[in-house]
Formats: structure tokens, C-alpha cells, sequence
């Protein structure tokens, strides 16, 4: 599979049905999803997310059992049971309209990752939301720098989260998240309430670049998976690798929910 392959409402798209969504002008959201044997973690995150998403920007709601269809009928189309898979939800107001696309799969890369701080935070962060222009310029600018990724930073460097992570820090006793508009990530969403069991504190407090020195350690999350931070501007972090350890045990021994509705 070297192109995306696409579905819109249930249907394969084509030239015409494309033309809607690519002149909705960004009006929309999204999410990303790493399917494996036809499984996804965190899929009643997904489900909501949708849902609660679709409701605040465009009225009506979105059946969860109906996403569940959309997606397992893609997967089918796409022949394949592995993939990153993503759903939009975008316009008309009065019926918003599903589009799925199924890729390749990817994981997150186990290379520790290095993040340059951008004074950008997203506006309505909470949503997973289209037209992320900032988001992919900084992006851009991080890569071109030498980082993996740009860090997005309010006024006074208060640290909010990654451009496409959620990001946290060990000050030696607890996991901290900062305490800022983000989006909450399934995968942060997925392993945060799961962290007490494998004898983690995790807490939300402010987090500012000036202060970093009081972390010895931070790692990032996204739907790919987690990845320790090694750098974050000039300040470097080693990678704490028995935190690593029991913060991927906790994700990866959470359940694999089944995408095809039963």
C-alpha cells in the first residue's frame, strides 16, 4: 500500500467527493489512530473524542458503533488488518460527514527525541483540530534546526506540549504534566490513570523552560507510541531508562480494543 487509501461516508473516495473536504477551508477535526490485527488501544478515547468534538463544531453528534463500521469497512477496502488510521469529521454543519484513511503503520522511533521551544500554543487545543498551519511551520523549523520536533511554549516559556506530542517530565518522585491548554492525547489518556499500578506519581503543575533543571528526565507520547527526550533546546536530558521501562510496560500492557463492531 503506497498511497493512502480513503473512504468518505462509507465510500471510496474519488475526484469528486474529494473536492469537498479539500474546500472546507480547514473547518474540521481528526483522529489518529495505530491499528494492529485489527486492534487499537484506547478506542473509547477515539470514539468520544469524535463525538464530543463533532458536537461542539457542528451541532450534531457522532455514533460511536457507526465509526467503529467505518473504520473495520476501510481496513477491509484497504486489505489489511495494520495501519495508522485516521478519521476526520468535516462539514456541512447540518451533516457532518466521515472520512477515513488508512496508511502504512509506523511507530514511534526509539531514538531519543530532541525538541526546539517555539512561542506558539494552539488555539481551542483541547480539539484535535484542522488547519494546524503554526503547528507544521514550527515543525518545519525544528527539523531544519537539527530537532525531532518543536515544542510549543506560552508567554513567559510556560510549557504546553509537543506539535503533534503530549510531553512529561520526572523530577525524581512523579511524572509531571504540564499544567497548560493541550490536547489530551489517547496514548497520555491511556497510560496516565495507569501509572499508580506500576508505582508512579503522576501530577499536572506548571512547567516553564526556565525551570527545567528540576527535572532529571522527560518523555513524549503520541498515537505512535512514547519516546524518552534527550534534548530540549540546549538543555540536555539523559534518558532514565528504568523510568522508560516501567512507563512503556504500564502502556504496553494496557488492552487492545477490537475495531470490528461485535
Amino acid at each position: 500500500m503506497t498511497l493512502p487509501y480513503v473512504e468518505i461516508d462509507g465510500r471510496p473516495a474519488d475526484a469528486e467527493t474529494l473536492l469537498v473536504p479539500a474546500l472546507t477551508g480547514g473547518y474540521g477535526h481528526f483522529t489518529a489512530m495505530q491499528v494492529r490485527d485489527g486492534r487499537v488501544r484506547g478506542l473509547a478515547h477515539h470514539l468520544t473524542r469524535l463525538d464530543r468534538a463533532t458536537r461542539e463544531l457542528f451541532g450534531p453528534g457522532m455514533d460511536g458503533g457507526r465509526i467503529r463500521s467505518l473504520v473495520a469497512q476501510a481496513l477491509d477496502g484497504a486489505g489489511t488488518s495494520d495501519a495508522a488510521v485516521r478519521v476526520y469529521v468535516y462539514g456541512p454543519a447540518d451533516a457532518p460527514t466521515p472520512m477515513v484513511v488508512v496508511n502504512e503503520p509506523v511507530d514511534m522511533p526509539s531514538d531519543a527525541q530532541s525538541l526546539l521551544s517555539v512561542p506558539y500554543e494552539r488555539p481551542v487545543a483541547h480539539l484535535k483540530h484542522l488547519g494546524g498551519f503554526a503547528q507544521a511551520y514550527y515543525g518545519r523549523l525544528a527539523r531544519r534546526q537539527g530537532f525531532t520536533e518543536a515544542l510549543l511554549t506560552g508567554p513567559g516559556g510556560v510549557v504546553a506540549e509537543g506539535a503533534i506530542t503530549n510531553i512529561a517530565f520526572w523530577d525524581g518522585t512523579s511524572v509531571v504534566w504540564p499544567d497548560r491548554p493541550a490536547l489530551l492525547g489517547v496514548t497520555k489518556a491511556v497510560l496516565e490513570p495507569r501509572l499508580a499500578a506500576y508505582h508512579l506519581k503522576s501530577v499536572h503543575r506548571q512547567v516553564t523552560l526556565a525551570g527545567l533543571d528540576a527535572y532529571s528526565a522527560a518523555f513524549v507520547t503520541n498515537a505512535r507510541g512514547i519516546a524518552p527526550v534527550g534534548r530540549i533546546d540546549e538543555r540536555e536530558f539523559a534518558v532514565d531508562a528504568e523510568l522508560m521501562k516501567v512507563v512503556w510496560r504500564a502502556f504496553e500492557e494496557s488492552p487492545w480494543d477490537v475495531i470490528h463492531p461485535q
